[in-house]
């Protein structure tokens, strides 16, 4: 809560304006989302309700909130928010989140990027969450969580939050950056015209492609080491992909690999042989799970299921704060917590577990997952 308040403070008075810069509010900027942070770490809490009732305890007004919170503040604010507060909280925090692990330096000089989207249940009456999936005559509702992880260093680097039914291209377009470097699954290297206007903005990429559905007209083979082979590569070669000129994609590089599963997956991407091996180019997609494994941390191991905001603008700010709450953790931890250190840092806040016994047990974790590492 206090490294929250401190990456908060600096950003205030920037973003404070409208109801929250009239000095008749009672409920500041800073209580209503240090108080919202809260309420997604407090294993008692689950309902709004819940949440405002607790502002009264005295321990939460001198070290969350300074005052009790009414469910008509708290409900309200959700729409005097400027996201561009925690956009900025978050991207300050994302620069400063480092792990202890270090990171393969042969994937270096480029920042990798794995891009995904996950979508998390909303209500039925959160109508402009509506999304199109789902079974016919019975349309569902979802928020979409758009994510770049930086595999390298393991932490998130850019988000989108949107309804559900929001076209995940579509907006990871909208945040393509100049010469940076992507990594996607078979939903982004569906679109052939992605590939050249990537190039166009000098930067490079690995895109998986949908195996069955793909015309290749293969330019040039290119010859495999010793170290593709055994890292199952089957192939690869300089190629167009597209059976109509309209939607003929740029020139790429196609590797072909064989999976445990005896699965062949087909991977695409601009850079040549000599600056990423098709060896490199199977471990670069292959770390874009960690994407996926992020995902599973905010939704199982965090608990971020439960809205406590229900319009656009509240989802987007619960989201934000769980993606913070995770760096704060990696930034004190080295790496997120898994679900035991998880419950320690309940059972503390509860009052089950001393300070020294959430260090101790804390500690005991993190032991167990290095020496889990080098098995």
């Amino acid at each position: 809560m206090k490294g929250f308040q401190q990456s908060l403070r600096p950003v205030l008075k920037q973003y404070t304006r409208g109801s929250f810069a009239d000095p008749d509010r009672l409920l500041l900027l800073s209580d209503y989302l240090s108080l919202f942070l809260f309420g997604l770490f407090n294993p008692c809490v689950r309902t709004l309700r819940g949440l405002c009732e607790i502002s009264r305890l005295q321990q939460v007004q001198e070290e969350v909130c300074r005052r009790p919170v009414s469910l008509g503040s708290f409900s309200e604010a959700q729409h005097a928010l400027d996201l561009g507060l925690l956009e900025k909280v978050f991207g300050q925090l994302s620069q400063a989140a480092v792990t202890h692990a270090a990171p393969d330096l042969r994937l270096e000089p480029w920042q990798w990027l794995a891009r995904d989207g996950s979508l998390f249940a909303a209500l039925p009456r959160m109508h402009w969450a509506l999304h199109g999936a789902g079974k016919v005559g019975s349309p569902n509702h979802a928020v979409r969580l758009h994510l770049s992880l930086n595999i390298l260093e393991d932490r998130p680097e850019v988000v989108a939050i949107e309804p559900g039914k929001t076209c995940e291209r579509k907006v990871w377009r909208r945040q393509w950056q100049r010469g940076q470097a992507y990594v996607g699954d078979r939903l982004f290297g569906q679109d052939y015209r992605i590939f050249g206007q990537l190039n166009a903005l000098d930067c490079v990429y690995v895109l998986r492609l949908r195996e069955k559905q793909t015309t290749i007209e293969v330019e040039e083979e290119i010859p495999l080491s010793e170290e593709d082979r055994k890292a199952g590569i089957l192939r690869q070669a300089w190629a167009h992909l597209g059976c109509r000129p309209r939607y003929r994609s740029a020139r790429v590089r196609l590797v072909w690999v064989k999976t445990r599963e005896n699965n062949v997956l087909i991977l695409a991407t601009n850079l040549p042989p000599e600056k990423l091996s098709a060896a490199l180019v199977w471990l670069v997609y292959k770390s874009r799970w960690k994407v996926e494994l992020f995902f599973r941390w905010i939704k199982c191991i965090l608990g971020c299921r439960h809205w406590l905001a229900e319009s656009a603008n509240g989802c987007a700010i619960q989201l934000y704060l769980a993606l913070i709450a995770a760096l704060l953790l990696q930034l004190h931890f080295g790496r997120r917590p898994n679900k035991r250190m998880m419950e320690l840092i309940e059972f503390h806040q509860l009052g089950i577990a001393t300070d020294h016994e959430l260090q101790v047990g804390l500690e005991r974790q993190l032991q167990r997952m290095e020496q889990r590492k080098k098995v």
